[in-house]
C-alpha cells in the first residue's frame, strides 16, 4: 500500500503537495507503523514526534490513524482539538467550517456515545449560528446519549434556543422538553415566559407551582415570595390573563400571608383598576382600610388609595381642558371611563377630600383593631368626633361594651365617667345618673377604679348643689355587704370588687370630708369611728379626727384619739402623731398635769427610734425648762446626747452646753465638755469640741488649762490639711504663751505629722531589739535609709549641746509619756484602765549657745492639769507619773519611745 494512496480516500488522481510526504526523519516512525498499523501507541508517538510540523501534514498523519484506529477516542478528540483550535480565528463563512463540521460527522459514526465529543460539536455549531442543524444535532444527542448524560446536553441546548432569533414556539417545545426531563428547573421556565411576554401561559405555571405542596425552590425562593410574584403579575397584566380567578387568588394569599397585606390589597385593587372597574377598586380600597391590623399595612393602603384618586381627578380635569370635537371627547370618555358624565368633577373632588378627612378615624380604627381593649384609643376617637354629640354616645356605647375591664390597658372606668361627663355637659343629668348607676356595676380589675367612678358621682352631685344626693351616695358606696350577699358570693367562687369597696380609703376620705362640711358632729364622728373599725385609717386621718375634735372644744377626746394613733402604728409613720399630740398637750395642760406629761413624754422615747428621738427629747426638756424643775431639763438633755446617733451628737451637746451655761452658768459646762471629749464623738466632732472648751477656758482666765486641751486636741488634726486648729492654736500661743510654750507647740505639731505620716517609729525600735550596742550614728542612719525625715529637733541638740550638758541634764529629766507606738499623741498618757490623760509635754529643749537663757541648765518640770479639766482621771494620771518615775530610776528604757531612747544612747 502506497503511502500516496493511504492519503486519499478515493482513487480519483489529486495533486498532492511534496510537504506532505514523509520526511527522511519521518522513515522510522513509517516503518514502525507498517508492521503494526493498530498500534495506538506508535501513532501517538508519530503525532508527538510531529507536533511542530504543520497541521495539513499532522491532518494527513492524523487521518490515516483513525482509519486504522477510528474507535479511538484519544486521537479522535486531539484531532477535533485542532481542527478547532485552527478555524477560531477565522469568520464563522470560511469554508474550513463546512469540513470541521464533516469532520465532527465523520467522528460521531463511532464517537456517538461520547458526551465529550458532542458537546465540542454542538457549541460549534451554536457558535456558527446553524440553529436549526444545531438544534437537529442536539436532538440527535439526547437520543444517543444515555438519559444520566442528558444534563450536559440540555444546559446547551437551553442556551441555544434562549439566544435572540430563535422563534419563541421553538424555544417553548423546547422547555417543555426539559421539564419533563427535570420539572424541578420550572423557574427557570417561567422566568423565559416572563422575558418572552407570555404571561398567560407564566401565570398557570406560576399557579400550579403555588398549589404543589412538594415544590421545593432550587433558587430559594419561598412561597410567599412566588406568591407576590404572582399577585404582581395578575395584577400588571390584568387584561392579558385569564382563566384565573384572580381575586380568590389574592384573597387566600392575604388569608395566608399576614405580613404583607397592605401590598396585596393593593394589588388587588389595581387588577381592578387595570380592568376598568374602578368601583370595586374602591370597595376593594375601603375593605383593606377596614381590615388591616397594622399602621404600616394601613399607611400602604391609604396611600395607594390616595394617589388612585388624585390620579383619577387628574385625569377628569385633563380631559375637561381639552379642546376639540365633543364627540371625539364623548368618544374618549366612553372608552376610557366607567361613567359617561361630563359633570362629575365635583363628585370626585368630594370623594377625595371625604378620604384624607377620615384619615384619622381610620388610623385609629387599625389601632383599635390590633387591641380593642384599649382605653386611650377609645378616648382619642371620641375626641375625633368633637362636635359630633351622636357619634360621640354610639362610640362610648361601643367602647363599655367591647372594652373587657380584665383586660383592658389603662383605666377602663375613665370610659364610662366620660360618657357620664358627655350628658352632664349637655345638662341631662338624668341620663348621666343612669351612666354612673351602670358604671358601678361593672366587675373592674381593681377596687380604686370602682372608688373612682362613686368619687364622680359624687363630685357631680356636689357641682349641682346636691349635697344630701352625695352623702347619700357615699353611704351606699360605702355601706358592708350584708350576709346573705357575702354567703352567694363565695357560693360563686368569684368576688366582684364590690365585696371590697365599703374598705376604699378614697371613698372614705370623701365620706368624712362631706360630713365635716355638710352634716353634723356626730355624723362626722360616726364616719371617723368606722373608718378606725375597718383598720383602714391613716395617720393622717387620726390627725384630721383630732384636729375635728379640738376645734368643737372636745380635747379630752381628742387626746384619745391621738393615744389609739400611737398604739396602731409604729415609727416612722407614728412620729407626727406623737408630736402633735405632745405639743397639743403640753399647749393645753400647761404645768397642771404634769406628771401625766412626762409619762408621755417617756413612753413616746422608750418607742421612737434613735434617729427620730432628738425633736422628742427637746420638746421634753423645752416642757421641763418651762413648767417643771432645771434639774430635771438637765437631765433629760443628757439622756438625749447618749441616746441620739453619732451625727447628731455634736448638735445635742452644744445645745445641752448652751442651757446649761444660761441655767446654771459657765462651771457647769466643764462637765458637759469633758463629757463629750469622752463620750466617744467622731474625731473631727471631738476636735471641734475642744477648741471650744478651750476657747471657754481662755475667756475665763485659765490659759495653761486651755493650753492643755490644745495639746489634747491635736491628736485629732492633721497639721496638713485642719490649717485652722493649728492656726488657732498659733495665734492662742502667740497671745498667752512664751518661747517654750511657742517651741512645744512647734514639736507637737512634728509629732503629729510623723503620726498621721505612713511610716512609723517601726524599724528603729525593731533594730535597738535585735542589738541593744547599736551606736547612734548607725542607727541615725538606719533610719534615713527607711525613709524616716530626721527629727530637726534632734539634729539641732547634736549640734549644739555638747555631751556634758547632756549627761548632767540626764538625771534630772522627767519622762511623762511612755508610748512610742503608732496610737500615741503628744502629750497624752495612756491609764491602766484604757482611758487618756492630757499632760504638758515635759521634754526638755536645750537652746544654743546664743540663747537669752542665763542658766543653760534649767531644768523642764511638768505642770499638773488641773482635776477639775478631767475630773476623776487626774487620779489615774498621778499613778500613771508614779509608775514612769519608778520605771526611771530602775533604769529601765524599756517603755520610753524609740526617739528618746536613741537620744538617751547618745548622752550614755
Amino acid at each position: 500500500m502506497s503511502i500516496t494512496s493511504s492519503a486519499k480516500p478515493h482513487a480519483a488522481a489529486v495533486a498532492i503537495s511534496e510537504e506532505l510526504y514523509p520526511s527522511q526523519d519521518d522513515l522510522l516512525y513509517e516503518e514502525e507503523i507498517l508492521r503494526n498499523p493498530f498500534s495506538l501507541k506508535l501513532w501517538w508517538r508519530y503525532l508527538v514526534a510531529r507536533a511542530d510540523a504543520p497541521l495539513k501534514k499532522r491532518s494527513v498523519i492524523y487521518e490515516r490513524a483513525l482509519k486504522a484506529l477510528p474507535g479511538s477516542y484519544k486521537l479522535w478528540h486531539a484531532y477535533l482539538r485542532e481542527r478547532l483550535d485552527q478555524v477560531r480565528p477565522l469568520p464563522i463563512s470560511h469554508s474550513l467550517y463546512d469540513s470541521l463540521n464533516n469532520t465532527f460527522e465523520r467522528a460521531l459514526v463511532t464517537m456517538h456515545k461520547m458526551p465529550r465529543i458532542w458537546t465540542m460539536y454542538l457549541t460549534s455549531l451554536s457558535d456558527q449560528r446553524l440553529l436549526t442543524r444545531a438544534r437537529r444535532a442536539h436532538d440527535r444527542a439526547l437520543r444517543a446519549l444515555p438519559v444520566t448524560q442528558h444534563d450536559r446536553i440540555w444546559s446547551s441546548y437551553l442556551a441555544l434556543v434562549s439566544r435572540p432569533g430563535v422563534p419563541v414556539e421553538t424555544s417553548l417545545r423546547v422547555y417543555r422538553r426539559y421539564l419533563l426531563f427535570d420539572p424541578s428547573h420550572i423557574e427557570d421556565f417561567i422566568d423565559f415566559l416572563l422575558s418572552s411576554g407570555l404571561w398567560q401561559e407564566a401565570a398557570d405555571r406560576l399557579a400550579s407551582v403555588l398549589n404543589d405542596d412538594s415544590f421545593h425552590s432550587i433558587k430559594g425562593k419561598t412561597k410567599h415570595q412566588l406568591w407576590l410574584e404572582l399577585c404582581d403579575l395578575l395584577t400588571r397584566h390584568a387584561t392579558e390573563i385569564s382563566g384565573l380567578n384572580v381575586d380568590g387568588i389574592i384573597r387566600g394569599g392575604i388569608r395566608k400571608y399576614t405580613n404583607e397585606i397592605g401590598r396585596l390589597w393593593t394589588s388587588l385593587a389595581d387588577y381592578y383598576v387595570r380592568r376598568g372597574l374602578y368601583e370595586k377598586a374602591r370597595d376593594i380600597f375601603e375593605e383593606g382600610l377596614a381590615t388591616v391590623v397594622s399602621a404600616r399595612d394601613f399607611g400602604v393602603i391609604f396611600d395607594s388609595y390616595t394617589q388612585f384618586e388624585e390620579s383619577t381627578l387628574s385625569a377628569k380635569m385633563e380631559m375637561m381642558s381639552l379642546e376639540g370635537d365633543v364627540d371625539k371627547i364623548s368618544d374618549k370618555l366612553l372608552r376610557d371611563y366607567w361613567l359617561n358624565d361630563d359633570d362629575d368633577m365635583d363628585l370626585r373632588l368630594a370623594r377625595l377630600d371625604h378620604l384624607l378627612a377620615r384619615y384619622p378615624e381610620l388610623k385609629n380604627s387599625v389601632h383599635l383593631r390590633q387591641n380593642p381593649h384599649n382605653v386611650e384609643n377609645w378616648r382619642k376617637r371620641v375626641q375625633i368626633y368633637k362636635g359630633n354629640p351622636t357619634k360621640q354616645i354610639l362610640t362610648y356605647t361601643e367602647a363599655v361594651r367591647t372594652v373587657d375591664p380584665m383586660k383592658a390597658v389603662g383605666k377602663p372606668h375613665t370610659l364610662w365617667v366620660d360618657f357620664a361627663k358627655l350628658y352632664e355637659d349637655h345638662n341631662d343629668l338624668a341620663n348621666a345618673r343612669v351612666i354612673f348607676d351602670k358604671a358601678t356595676q361593672v366587675n373592674y380589675k381593681k377596687v380604686d377604679n370602682l372608688a373612682s367612678v362613686w368619687c364622680e358621682w359624687a363630685e357631680m352631685e356636689l357641682k349641682h348643689k346636691n349635697f344630701k344626693g352625695a352623702i347619700e351616695l357615699m353611704r351606699r358606696a360605702t355601706a358592708e355587704p350584708s350576709v346573705e350577699v357575702k354567703r352567694r358570693v363565695a357560693a360563686d367562687g368569684i368576688e366582684p370588687v364590690q365585696m371590697k369597696l365599703h374598705k376604699s380609703l378614697r371613698l372614705w376620705s370623701l365620706y368624712v370630708d362631706l360630713e365635716e362640711s355638710f352634716g353634723s358632729l356626730e355624723s362626722t364622728c360616726a364616719v371617723y369611728e368606722r373608718i378606725l373599725d375597718l383598720r383602714i385609717a391613716t395617720p393622717q386621718i387620726i390627725l384630721n379626727y383630732a384636729f375635728l375634735l379640738e376645734a368643737h372644744k372636745y380635747f379630752e377626746d381628742a387626746f384619745k384619739v391621738y393615744e389609739r394613733g400611737v398604739k396602731i402604728f409604729k415609727y416612722p409613720h407614728v412620729k407626727d402623731i406623737w408630736v402633735t399630740y405632745l405639743s397639743k398637750f403640753v399647749k393645753r395642760y400647761r404645768k397642771t398635769k404634769l406628771e401625766r406629761a412626762r409619762e408621755l413624754f417617756e413612753h413616746a422615747i422608750e418607742k421612737a427610734p434613735a434617729e427620730d428621738v432628738k425633736p422628742l427629747y427637746l420638746q421634753y426638756a423645752k416642757l421641763e425648762e418651762e413648767y417643771g424643775l432645771a434639774k430635771r431639763a438637765m437631765k433629760v438633755y443628757d439622756q438625749a446626747v447618749k441616746a441620739v446617733p453619732d451625727n447628731q451628737k455634736l448638735e445635742m451637746y452644744e445645745i445641752y452646753i448652751a442651757r446649761a451655761s444660761e441655767i446654771f452658768g459657765v462651771p457647769k459646762t466643764r462637765e458637759i465638755y469633758e463629757q463629750a471629749i469622752e463620750s466617744g464623738l467622731p474625731d473631727n466632732d471631738a476636735k471641734t469640741m475642744c477648741m471650744k472648751y478651750a476657747e471657754l477656758e481662755r475667756s475665763l482666765g485659765e490659759i495653761d488649762r486651755a493650753r492643755a486641751i490644745y495639746v489634747f486636741a491635736s491628736q485629732f488634726a492633721d497639721p496638713r490639711s485642719d490649717i485652722n486648729f493649728w492656726k488657732k492654736w498659733k495665734d492662742f500661743e502667740v497671745q498667752h504663751g512664751n518661747e517654750d510654750t511657742f517651741r512645744e507647740m512647734l514639736r507637737i505639731n512634728r509629732s503629729v505629722s510623723a503620726s498621721y505620716s505612713q511610716t512609723h517609729f517601726i524599724l528603729p525600735e525593731y533594730l535597738m531589739q535585735k542589738d541593744q550596742k547599736l551606736n547612734l550614728e548607725d542607727a541615725v542612719d538606719t533610719l534615713k535609709k527607711a525613709g524616716v525625715p530626721e527629727d530637726e529637733m534632734a539634729a539641732l541638740e547634736r549640734q549644739l549641746a555638747p555631751s556634758s550638758n547632756a549627761q548632767a541634764n540626764d538625771g534630772a529629766r522627767k519622762v511623762n509619756f511612755v508610748s512610742a507606738g503608732a496610737d500615741s499623741q503628744p502629750g497624752v498618757i495612756r491609764t491602766p484602765d484604757g482611758g487618756r490623760k492630757v499632760t504638758a509635754n515635759n521634754e526638755d529643749i536645750e537652746l544654743p549657745e546664743e540663747s537669752d537663757s542665763d542658766d543653760e541648765k534649767v531644768e523642764i518640770t511638768q505642770k499638773d492639769v488641773p482635776a477639775a479639766v478631767f475630773g476623776e482621771l487626774a487620779h489615774e494620771a498621778l499613778k500613771a507619773k508614779d509608775k514612769d518615775a519608778t520605771t526611771e530610776d530602775k533604769g529601765g528604757n524599756s517603755h520610753l519611745g524609740a526617739l528618746e531612747r536613741i537620744k538617751r544612747q547618745r548622752r550614755q
